[in-house]
């Protein structure tokens, strides 16, 4: 880049009958991204220098952008992003209703600025919460990123952006007791006391354990095998895989497998297909219609969820590592499981204590301790 082609002339302006009324001062470079010349008139040559200086500098850097570039709206530039991402169906509704409900779409991309961002954070600190406002920030921002890399824009508009803060903490965790679980699974009718009963002792969310096929439940290996997941989308369900990282199989109690092969010799048929949904007739269960039969057996304020919750505190109890807690949930990372539930996890200062006594203890055992009395014998001397 150091060879970048530029210069500054000084021109004679002339009015149209040709006599001289000034002159003016003309920097042009060549671009090495293009090999196009780019010109511009300043009335001092110290203007028309630093503005030479100015590009030649983004060139360097990389962050040089073509003057022409930029014209298009946010609109027609989301619209051939989005069309490249892999993106599930849930996703890209995400996306959309973030980036196309923006005030400034269907402006110039290259014209919208930090001013407006804020503006359209603020309009939206009025009737949104703070964790929808930062995920539609997001969003957006990653379109603006996009604009950078493919050089419409020169710089991302969101930095410096501020967001609202959250304004209530998060609901503090319902773990309920196994009193409390077992009247919930008494209380629940026929076919459902099965599906609570896997989220309750295989910890699996709800549209895993919906999704569950006949083959999933190996009774040999007393293995569940979790491999897809029902989703609501437009008030109806489709069935995809599970959230990233949550293919797994996990450990089945020989209980829970017993009443898994009750439940299926009295519940399961199989469709016209030959499928045969573990919870199902025709196709899984919906979302609204667990829920239904939950809210009919539940016991006090406690979700479905709160059962997986469950299922995780009886591990974490049992003295199970996070590792071995992350796989058994299906959670991304052991930075997910520990973020959820480190509260739960013995303290790690009463962790220490006991460790250091255990060495105490083991030197105590050999008859060393800090009285008088009972001091070890002194090393005889050669």
């Amino acid at each position: 880049m150091s060879g970048i082609q530029k210069s500054v002339h000084k021109r004679i302006k002339k009015d149209r009958s040709g006599e001289v009324t000034g002159h003016v001062w003309r920097a042009r470079y060549v671009s090495p991204e293009n090999g196009k010349e780019y010109t511009r008139h300043f009335d001092t040559k110290k203007a028309a220098e630093a503005w030479l200086d100015e590009e030649t500098a983004r060139l360097v850097t990389g962050k040089w952008v073509d003057p022409a570039s930029g014209q298009m709206t946010l609109r027609s530039f989301y619209l051939s992003y989005a069309e490249l991402q892999i993106w599930e169906r849930n996703t890209r509704h995400s996306v959309d209703l973030a980036v196309l409900s923006s005030p400034f779409i269907d402006r110039p991309i290259k014209s919208i600025n930090t001013m407006h961002i804020q503006a359209w954070v603020k309009q939206m600190d009025a009737k949104l919460a703070a964790s929808t406002i930062r995920t539609r920030f997001i969003h957006l921002r990653s379109t603006f990123r996009a604009a950078v890399v493919a050089k419409e824009i020169p710089s991302d508009p969101t930095e410096g952006v501020k967001l609202p803060a959250r304004r209530k903490p998060a609901a503090a965790m319902q773990i309920p007791e196994p009193e409390q679980v077992a009247a919930i699974l008494r209380a629940t009718e026929g076919k459902w006391r099965a599906l609570f009963a896997v989220c309750a002792f295989a910890g699996l969310r709800l549209g895993e354990a919906a999704a569950l096929r006949v083959e999933d439940v190996d009774f040999l290996n007393r293995t569940l095998h979790v491999r897809r997941q029902v989703q609501r989308i437009n008030g109806g369900i489709e069935i995809r895989l599970p959230k990233y990282g949550s293919e797994r199989d996990v450990e089945l109690p020989e209980q829970l497998a017993t009443m898994l092969a009750r439940h299926i010799e009295d519940h399961v048929h199989a469709t016209s297909d030959g499928t045969r949904w573990l919870f199902g007739f025709d196709r899984p269960p919906g979302q609204n219609q667990v829920h239904h039969q939950w809210r009919k057996a539940r016991v006090g304020s406690y979700r479905l969820h709160d059962l997986r919750h469950f299922y995780a505190s009886g591990l974490i109890r049992a003295g199970l590592d996070v590792v071995t807690v992350q796989r058994a949930l299906g959670h991304a990372s052991p930075t997910v499981t520990l973020s959820t539930y480190s509260h739960l996890w013995p303290d790690a200062s009463e962790r220490t204590r006991r460790a250091a006594e255990g060495l105490v203890q083991q030197v105590l055992d050999y008859g060393w301790t800090t009285g008088p009395e009972t001091a070890a014998p002194e090393r005889e001397t050669a």
